[in-house]
């Protein structure tokens, strides 16, 4: 089939053909024909890289062109969402439509996006955005779901399976299109969406799956290549799969296993490149400290000289994605990933090697298997389409016991069922408070009308829910979120502001009755309080932490809102909380980021996620405060929340509101005299600019942005609305 004879505009068409699209895969063909142009629902599962995303795009161009509606783009990722982005900008560039992208700031229900045809977003900013009830949902005509698998994960899965439920229930007659890689039961999916299942195990490059032993690959076709021997499997390995241009992904189980084989291997593939080859890279190292500067990042360019990096979310954003663009463009030989990057990044290899097929489960304290779907995911890197035949994907065994093993437990296997995860109480009562105070259930008879909407219900019989459903209500009357009033359930003002902030049930009581207990409290005090919650992740404990934390822990203990358990069995939960609570006072204290990155074990994307945790938790504290007329927190609150976006200590925060200024820069104004934002603008230039990091032209833009007010504005409403709040109780 070629894109001529399709049925979209001629304009797209033309646009495709001018970037050499012409003619389709047999799996953008096989959807075609089940008539997702026309309409259909679809859940369409093909490998890595067979062109699903260009049937989404197809499904899109004929949506939006013939002014059917608004068309909404779910990722699992920021990342992928913001590659998907790009994809799509590109053409509507061309074509004459607009596309948004939108993944933060879950309180708002982002009416801007009414004026755009393609709205690209995250899972949770989508599920957000429905119970905000943005009007603008009325127009959507087209659900693309990408990683529909994801719907099989235990705390993620649930947002998107309730996200689609509601979606079906408040629009009939939209069009969704899931798509995967693997999904083993479609047919369930199918029957859920009341979809065509669409299955193909075409790829554009053929896919080898084999295990290494003693020296030698032994593949599922029954091949068998000898590999020269070094003495190390993953030095061996890899050197081999560099021959001939090709490029090499190797998949760590952890980010200190990542960094380690990144370094084993730098010497030895430095050894395989070319003087041209050696000249870049260094360049490619130097403009990598232009974008950041610290001591991971620092250990990273090293590497990258060498042709060899690695890659994990402890990474900043910017770092990774120059990371991926260098692979991309074949400068960089080999990547060492944490199987993030196996979620989505379209990043291919012509050999996928995991290192580790065993991950350790903090939860029970025990290495366990990966999943086998975990495993095709990653494995579905292999094989980079216009460059190699065919891909590779490796595990590595060393007895020929756990050969036979690998073979059959991963190589041979097929992926686990995709099963809902919504029948559990603590995901309930969240999933129940979203739709109670979104107005999607009034009732137990909507509540049951609602839950049939499900994967759960498709799965299981939905009687055997009501057990679940009647505690998960218990739980959010007996906390006073939802009333019960004549059989109708409603929402209280507390319950829909909970929802609307998009925290748990749980992290709001927890807030709550945090605050009602103290009335005031020091800055680790409120920190530890959000970071006891279940929407902040917790760094738990490196070996020979725990003493120093407990020492820690005895000398804040009168300052903490919740008090410790010194049981066994909590205390150590609780010196997590204590040690995350503990690197965000550091950070508003304006300890260097090498030195919070070097003391509590995590990278720049680690401190960027609990930074932007925080700020969101603490803005919830805030709001949940004063909706409960607890006014002696605000101030508090409002002044900790800011302090925690700019990592500052208090003195600094007016400075701090300047754009772009950074912490660094505003210590050095300070200890130079340069205390508020007047003494910036009455200051000479050359004054300015004779200080530390500042310079000429960053003099000129700092008096200019405090002159003619380029400030950070959301502190001004904040601060408005706190003095509004105040005023009504004095």
């Amino acid at each position: 089939m070629i894109v001529s004879q399709l049925d979209i505009p001629d304009k797209a068409i033309a646009v495709l053909e001018s970037k050499g699209i012409r003619s389709l895969y047999p799996t953008q063909e096989q959807a075609i024909r089940a008539g997702v142009l026309e309409g259909a629902n679809i859940v369409l599962s093909s490998p890595t890289a067979s062109g699903k995303t260009l049937v989404a795009i197809l499904t899109i161009l004929k949506h939006v062109l013939e002014g059917k509606g608004i068309a909404l783009y779910l990722t699992p990722l920021r990342a992928l969402a913001a590659e998907k982005y790009d994809e799509l900008r590109d053409l509507a560039s061309s074509l004459g439509f607009k596309v948004a992208l939108t993944t933060g700031d879950y309180d708002s229900s982002d009416p801007w996006l009414e004026d755009y045809e393609v709205i690209v977003t995250t899972n949770e900013k989508a599920d957000s955005l429905i119970r905000h009830r943005a009007p603008w949902f009325s127009k959507v005509s087209l659900a693309i779901i990408d990683e529909v698998h994801l719907l099989g994960l235990d705390r993620r899965g649930p947002v998107l399976e309730m996200f689609i439920a509601r979606l079906k229930r408040l629009k009939r007659d939209v069009q969704i299109l899931a798509l995967s890689a693997t999904i083993r039961n479609i047919e369930d999916l199918a029957s859920w969406l009341k979809a065509k299942p669409v299955v193909s195990d075409w790829r554009p490059v053929r896919l080898k799956e084999g295990v290494y032993y003693d020296g030698c690959i032994y593949f599922d076709s029954g091949e068998v290549i000898e590999v020269k021997k070094i003495g190390d499997p993953l030095v061996d390995l890899t050197l081999n799969g560099l021959n001939n241009k090709g490029q090499v992904l190797i998949f760590a189980s952890t980010r200190a296993k990542a960094i380690n084989y990144a370094k084993r291997l730098a010497p030895r593939v430095y050894s395989t490149l070319k003087q041209n080859e050696k000249g870049a890279l260094i360049e490619s190292s130097r403009s990598l400290l232009k974008i950041e500067k610290n001591n991971i990042v620092e250990k990273l360019a090293n590497l990258l000289s060498m042709g060899v990096a690695f890659h994990h979310a402890g990474l900043s954003y910017s770092v990774r994605r120059y990371v991926e663009k260098l692979f991309k463009n074949n400068m960089i030989k080999v990547i060492v990933a944490t199987p993030t990057l196996a979620a989505g990044v379209n990043l291919p290899a012509r050999r996928v090697i995991l290192a580790d097929y065993r991950r350790f489960n903090v939860e029970i304290g025990r290495y366990e298997m990966i999943p086998v779907m975990e495993y095709k995911q990653m494995a579905g890197r292999a094989g980079r389409p216009q460059y190699d035949r065919y891909g590779e994907a490796i595990l590595i065994a060393k007895t020929a016991d756990e050969l036979e093993l690998l073979m059959e437990e991963y190589v041979n296997a097929i992926p686990e069922r995709i099963v809902s995860k919504l029948a559990s109480e603590p995901v309930l009562r969240g999933q129940l408070l979203a739709s109670i105070a979104s107005g999607f259930a009034g009732d137990e008879e909507d509540v049951i009308g609602l839950m049939k909407n499900t994967l759960f219900a498709t799965q299981f019989d939905i009687n055997s829910i009501s057990p679940i459903l009647k505690d998960a209500l218990e739980f959010l009357t007996s906390e006073e979120l939802v009333e019960k009033l004549n059989g109708k359930f409603r929402a209280t003002d507390v319950g829909k502001r909970v929802a609307e902030l998009y925290v748990t049930p749980q992290s709001a009581v927890t807030i709550i009755k945090g605050l009602v207990k103290k009335s005031k409290s020091s800055s680790i005090g409120y920190l530890h309080l959000i970071t006891s919650t279940p929407d902040m992740p917790k760094l738990y404990l490196r070996r020979g932490e725990r003493k120093n934390l407990l020492q820690l822990l005895y000398e804040v203990e009168d300052e903490l809102i919740i008090e410790p358990s010194y049981d066994p069995s909590e205390l150590e939960f609780f010196l997590a909380e204590l040690k995350t609570a503990m690197v965000l006072e550091d950070w508003i204290n304006e300890v260097t980021d090498d030195e919070i990155y070097e003391k509590y074990g995590i990278g720049p994307g680690d401190l960027y996620s609990l930074i932007q945790t925080a700020e969101w938790l603490l803005y919830s504290a805030y709001e949940l405060a004063k909706l409960k007329g607890l006014i002696h927190h605000l101030l508090p609150l409002l002044s900790l929340r800011k302090r925690v976006k700019h990592g500052v200590k208090e003195e600094l925060l007016e400075l701090a509101r300047i754009k772009g200024i950074g912490r660094v820069r505003a210590r050095i104004l300070f200890n130079a005299g340069f205390k508020r934002l007047e003494d910036i603008a009455k200051a000479e230039v050359s004054r300015l600019a004779s200080l530390p990091l500042i310079g000429s032209s960053l003099a000129k833009r700092l008096k200019e942005a405090v002159i003619e007010g380029e400030l950070d504005l959301g502190e001004e409403v904040e601060k408005e609305s706190s003095e509004v709040t105040l005023d009504k109780y004095f």
